[in-house]
């Protein structure tokens, strides 16, 4: 599938193409902790104990020097992951909001700079092939920023292998093993949604872009009920692997389940939108009863939005 930006030609310089790749960026974390119901996630319409609608938004807004910085680097992954965490948690006190989201993000909005630099229309593949190539090309440095910006976000996650993300003599094994980020993220795809995009070379994150792309072409203001269509279609063909890590697969294979009944109502007896919202409702209440998190699909459908924003999506 092809893209063309919506940036004029005339305004087609440096610095407005990096305006342009910001807000962008910008645009899909604030679009997609706004869609509603959104079921398990944080939302215009419910917050966790701790952590807040409002948390997102400032994460999302706060990010912007270092979106900006990303749009014109070809180097310095792991850098501006750390640099991002740290911004988001600067201007919020919610925890961590975007930090799988930036994880997708940076890659992305790296690569989008440096094909933009020299047109404005490109194919998804062209996008998510730079974008892979980019973080292949990361090294032990991008590895051990990565490491350091746990001390910003306070995630919860798997171990790789023998280096424990929450400790600072990993560190030190990084360089005597030269361990690279991507080499962490090989490592990591067999059970981690988000490090599996980079290994496979964002994947869902075009499947992602395309149903939003699809679906506003028939419902071209409607993207509320396009952001949740694309995030419950991602986590009803795949097991989130937030919810693995925070509960087990039992659950995620449960919540996936449930979100393809509803995704069935949705495409194989050709209902709308509307008319499913008390289902994805009741669905919502239950992961929130249960604190059970779609995180991982979240990021994807983040990263999904960009590229569809990027693409020219507007409503």
């Amino acid at each position: 599938m092809n893209i063309k930006t919506y940036l004029p030609e005339d305004e087609y310089s440096g610095d407005k193409i990096t305006s342009y790749i910001t807000r962008c960026a910008q645009l899909s974390m604030v679009l997609e902790v706004s869609a509603f119901p959104k079921p398990g996630n944080v939302d215009r319409d419910h917050n966790y104990i701790d952590t807040y609608y409002e948390h997102f938004m400032a994460s999302a807004i706060g990010v912007h020097p270092v979106i900006e910085d990303a749009s014109k680097s070809s180097h310095g992954i792991g850098k501006l992951i750390k640099r991002s965490v740290s911004e988001s948690v600067n201007w919020q006190k919610g925890g961590n909001t975007h930090f799988g989201a930036f994880i997708l993000l940076i890659p992305l909005t790296m690569a989008t700079g440096k094909i933009m630099a020299h047109k404005s229309q490109f194919s998804l593949n062209e996008l998510t092939n730079c974008a892979h190539n980019l973080v292949k090309n990361t090294d032990v440095q991008d590895a051990v920023d990565f490491y350091e910006s746990f001390r910003f976000a306070g995630v919860r996650v798997n171990n790789v292998d023998d280096f424990d993300l929450q400790d600072e003599n990993s560190i030190n094994s990084l360089y005597e093993q030269n361990i690279t980020l991507y080499d962490l993220m090989e490592i990591a795809k067999s059970y981690d949604m988000v490090a599996n995009e980079w290994s496979e070379g964002f994947n869902r994150c075009i499947q992602c872009a395309e149903i939003i792309i699809e679906n506003m072409k028939n419902n071209y203001n409607n993207i509320n009920g396009t952001i949740v269509y694309a995030f419950l279609k991602i986590l009803s063909e795949n097991k989130d692997t937030f919810i693995e890590t925070k509960f087990d697969t039992e659950t995620a294979v449960y919540v996936s389940t449930k979100a393809s009944e509803i995704i069935s109502g949705l495409e194989e007896q050709n209902t709308d939108f509307e008319s499913m919202i008390p289902d994805i409702q009741q669905f919502d209440r239950e992961l929130v009863d249960k604190k059970i998190n779609p995180g991982s699909t979240a990021d994807i459908t983040i990263a999904g939005l960009f590229i569809a924003l990027v693409g020219g999506i507007r409503f």
